[in-house]
């Protein structure tokens, strides 16, 4: 996708992304971590502020930096580079809450199309 994106740096085996997420507010730490499964070849994708005192991602916290999109875009490019590495892996991803699924399935639907093109896409329907 052609979308603005902010510097990614990975972790030895890039299971681990972290860039800076410079918005409107102040600058913070991002995470990126793919997560083993209990499914052979799925790994999860967690995503959310990095704690800097210790190190570990929180996907709960509420930032509104005014730089989503740019943030979701930086996201995606970590899936083309963890797929280009490990092309048989299958992505997991979900909000961590009902509203931040909601939140990013709005924000990337703009860009399915192009996706759809370089990914294999599945959803799941829940009517509740």
């Amino acid at each position: 996708m052609h979308i603005p994106s902010y510097p990614i740096q990975s972790s030895d085996f890039t299971f681990t992304f972290e860039f800076i997420s410079l918005g409107e507010n102040r600058i913070i730490n991002k995470l990126v971590k793919y997560q083993p499964t209990i499914y052979e070849g799925v790994v999860n994708l967690a995503f959310g502020d990095k704690n800097l005192i210790t190190g570990e991602l929180d996907d709960k916290v509420i930032t509104n930096n005014g730089d989503i999109e740019k943030v979701l875009s930086t996201v995606v490019a970590t899936i083309y580079e963890f797929t280009t590495l490990y092309p048989e892996s299958w992505v997991f991803a979900k909000g961590s809450t009902s509203s931040r699924t909601r939140l990013y399935r709005i924000k990337l639907s703009k860009y399915l199309h192009q996706a759809e093109i370089d990914f294999e896409i599945f959803g799941e329907y829940n009517k509740n």
